[in-house]
C-alpha cells in the first residue's frame, strides 16, 4: 500500500524545489544573452553584406553613365508610383473620387521630383496661359519626363488626354483616373472620336481645360512628327482656342539609345494662343498644320538656346 508523505518529508523536498528554481532562473539571463548576441552576429553580417553594395554604388554613379540611366529612370518609375500610393487617399478625401480639382493634388506632389533627377525648367510666355474659360492646349511629346514639365506649367482645372493602356499602370494609372484624365483607345479611330465628342461638351459644360500631344506618341528624333488631327477636331468642335506649348530637345541631357540620362535644363516656351471661333471641320488640316509650323520653328529656336546655355534655372 502506497503512504502519503510525512510532513518531514514534504519540508525536505521544499529546499529542493526552490534550488531548482533558483538554477532555472539563473540560466533565463545565459540564455537571453545568448539569443541577443545571435542577433547581434546575424545584423552584423547584414550590415558586411551591405557595406560594398554602399561603396560600389557610388563608384558606379559616378563612372558608368549607362548605370546612372538606368538608376535614375527606375527611381523615377518607383518614386511617382509612391507618390500616387500618397496621392489617392488624400484625392478621395478631397474630392470623393473621380475629379478634375484632384489635379490640383497631384501638380503639387510631383513639382519637386524634377530636383532629384538633376532637371531645371526655364519657362517663357507665361501670359499666354492667363486665359480665361477653356482651352485646348498641344505640345510636342519626348519622353515619360514630360509629365515633369506639364505639372511645371499645368493651369487650374486642366486635365490630359492620354493613351487608354495608362489606366492599367498600377498606382500612377488610378492617380490618373482620379485626376479627370481622358483615356482613348487610339487603336480604334471610331472610338477616339467619339471620346473627343464627348470631351468637347464636357469642356464647355464643366469649364475645363485640356492638354494634347498631337504627335501621338513619344519622339526623339530632333524635331517634330506630323500632327494628328483629333486636338484640333476638338478645339473646333468646342469652338475653343488652341494654346501650344514646346518643350526644348531632351537630347543634350537625355538619350534613351545611348543610355545617357545627365542633369540638364528644359526649356518651356508657351506660344500665343490660335483663335477657332468660326472655323469648321473642313478647316482642320490648315489649323493643323498651322500649328504644327509655328511649334517646329519654336521647337528648334529654343533646343539651338538649351544646348548652348545648360546653366541653373531662373524659375
Amino acid at each position: 500500500m502506497s503512504r502519503s508523505p510525512t510532513l518531514g518529508e514534504n519540508r525536505l523536498k521544499e529546499p529542493v524545489q526552490k534550488n531548482n528554481s533558483r538554477i532555472d532562473q539563473r540560466q533565463l539571463p545565459t540564455r537571453q544573452t545568448a539569443k541577443d548576441g545571435k542577433e547581434a552576429l546575424v545584423a552584423g553580417m547584414d550590415a558586411v553584406w551591405m557595406l560594398p553594395v554602399l561603396l560600389v554604388l557610388p563608384l558606379l554613379l559616378w563612372t558608368s553613365s549607362t548605370f546612372v540611366f538606368y538608376f535614375k529612370k527606375c527611381f523615377y518609375v518607383a518614386y511617382m508610383m509612391l507618390l500616387a500610393v500618397i496621392a489617392i487617399p488624400v484625392c478621395i478625401l478631397k474630392s470623393g473620387g473621380r475629379d478634375i480639382e484632384n489635379m490640383r493634388v497631384i501638380r503639387f506632389m510631383v513639382r519637386h521630383v524634377k530636383y532629384f533627377l538633376g532637371l531645371r525648367f526655364q519657362v517663357s510666355g507665361w501670359e499666354h496661359l492667363q486665359t480665361d474659360g477653356p482651352y485646348v492646349i498641344i505640345s510636342n511629346h519626348q519622353s515619360s519626363l514630360d509629365v515633369l514639365g506639364v505639372m511645371e506649367i499645368l493651369p487650374d482645372r486642366c486635365t490630359m488626354i492620354a493613351k487608354k493602356e495608362l489606366i492599367w499602370t498600377g498606382t500612377v494609372g488610378m492617380i490618373c483616373w482620379l485626376g479627370g484624365i481622358v483615356f482613348i483607345n487610339r487603336q480604334k479611330t471610331s472610338d477616339a472620336k467619339n471620346v473627343m465628342s464627348d470631351a468637347a461638351k464636357t469642356m464647355l459644360a464643366d469649364k475645363i481645360r485640356l492638354w494634347v500631344f498631337p504627335e501621338g506618341t513619344r519622339n526623339q528624333n530632333g524635331g517634330l512628327l506630323p500632327f494628328k488631327k483629333g486636338a484640333f477636331h476638338l478645339a473646333i468642335q468646342a469652338q475653343v482656342p488652341i494654346i501650344p506649348i514646346v518643350f526644348s530637345s531632351y537630347s543634350n541631357f537625355y538619350l534613351r539609345k545611348e543610355k545617357e540620362f545627365k542633369s540638364g535644363t528644359i526649356t518651356l516656351k508657351v506660344l500665343p494662343k490660335i483663335e477657332t471661333k468660326g472655323l469648321t471641320t473642313d478647316d482642320v488640316t490648315t489649323l493643323s498644320e498651322q500649328s504644327f509650323g509655328i511649334m517646329r520653328s519654336a521647337f528648334m529656336e529654343i533646343s539651338g538656346q538649351s544646348v548652348q546655355s545648360n546653366g541653373p534655372s531662373t524659375h
